[in-house]
């Protein structure tokens, strides 16, 4: 807990920078070509980080972030070994302790619960990780209730892919977004088909599930400045953190008034219960897009597997960037090139921190069932040690 606690409050985190060399035996952002980087290497442009192409259990990766906050609030994260693979995108909100909390312990839970049932993993597997994950964080705001209680309004929403043998699990807490692209029989065309479900109060469906769990609260969505948000604050309905919002002892003084809610919490508002799904690989199944919700603002499916499928796979993530990047700067009339030269807190006025993940399948690999070997781990955008 102390070393956590420490991560979370360095104040000597870096995001983007490259003092990386001693860190080559774990992957953290940018290992270089020795263990655990999957063979790929990082590079750098002004805000973006990038790491073009690179080998994981089951094909090849591609994947990229840019940084629009003040403080990148977007984690995610490779891992890939005897297990199979494992794919988060932790997009934080209220700061970054969340989402680096998670980036730092979800996947630890997932591999101790999977070595409890001899490697398999099941869609119970992953939620075990959520829960103790969510449970840790908690426990965390507590004991910093005292003199960090803000903590308390600081959450994440976190969207994992594992890939075991020859199934893709998909888990979502948020809206973050997966996408397939899948080929289209002979005909050489890709259909994009969206693998995860969101937990935003913009989609009809989700006000309709908060209104069912809340029927006595009229307030349970409302409507400011053309957003829905649940209970007029946010507009995520699930997430791991924000306890402030599941739990009645954190809503109250000393945290920001805004987040404090007029009348009594008599249940859980928010919830940590991601949605799971499972997918049967098949051949057809090309490539995956995995960002945070920074990139959907700007690309739809469709073209966001266009430019992947239209494309050498090398620097596919950094492609994605940039096109969202491109349609961002289009929105507000502006040159792209000028948006590249606004800096970061100014940035977010115009677009999100954003991070990809492309994976590629290799069928023949994952029909065989190999195993990545050496393992890699691969954690974009910051450096704990």
């Amino acid at each position: 807990m102390l070393q956590g606690l420490m991560n979370l409050l360095s104040v000597c985190w870096n995001p983007f920078g490259h003092e990386v060399e001693s860190h080559e035996t774990n992957g953290v952002l940018g290992g270089g070509d020795g263990g655990g980087s999957g063979g790929s290497r990082e590079g750098k442009d002004g805000l973006l980080w990038f790491r073009d192409i690179g080998k994981y259990g089951s094909g090849e990766f591609s994947m990229a972030v840019i940084q629009a906050n003040q403080v990148l609030e977007d984690q995610s994260q490779i891992e890939s070994g005897q297990f199979g693979t494992f794919v988060g995108i932790y997009d934080g909100h209220g700061g970054p302790e969340a989402a680096r909390y998670v980036c730092d312990n979800l996947f630890s839970h997932f591999r101790a619960i999977t070595a409890e049932s001899e490697g398999v993993v099941t869609a119970e597997t992953i939620q075990r990780a959520f829960r103790q994950t969510e449970e840790g964080f908690t426990a965390l705001v507590s004991e910093l209730w005292s003199t960090r209680p803000n903590m308390a309004t600081v959450g994440t929403c976190c969207l994992v892919g594992v890939i075991y043998q020859q199934t893709l699990f998909i888990a979502n807490l948020g809206d973050s977004r997966v996408v397939l692209g899948k080929k289209v029989g002979n005909t050489g065309g890709m259909a994009a088909m969206q693998l995860s479900t969101e937990h935003n109060a913009n989609i009809e469906a989700i006000r309709h599930e908060l209104k069912e769990l809340h029927p006595t609260d009229p307030q349970i969505v409302v409507l400011k400045h053309g957003v829905w948000r649940v209970k007029g604050i946010i507009q995520v309905s699930r997430s791991i953190g924000d306890v402030y919002m599941k739990h009645a002892q954190y809503n109250k003084e000393p945290i920001n008034a805004r987040f404090r809610l007029p009348e009594p919490m008599n249940m859980p508002i928010l919830s940590a219960n991601p949605t799971i799904i499972s997918h049967a690989l098949h051949p057809n199944d090309s490539f995956l897009i995995f960002a945070s919700d920074g990139l959907w603002e700007h690309l739809s499916n469709e073209k966001a597997v266009a430019i992947v499928h239209s494309h050498p796979r090398a620097g596919s993530a950094k492609r994605l960037v940039k096109a969202a990047l491109q349609e961002a700067a289009r929105k507000r009339e502006m040159r792209y090139s000028d948006l590249r030269k606004i800096d970061k807190k100014v940035r977010r006025h115009f677009h999100d921190d954003i991070t990809v993940i492309v994976l590629f399948f290799n069928h023949d690999l994952i029909s065989r069932g190999a195993v990545q070997d050496p393992p890699v781990s691969i954690r974009s955008a910051s450096e704990h040690n």
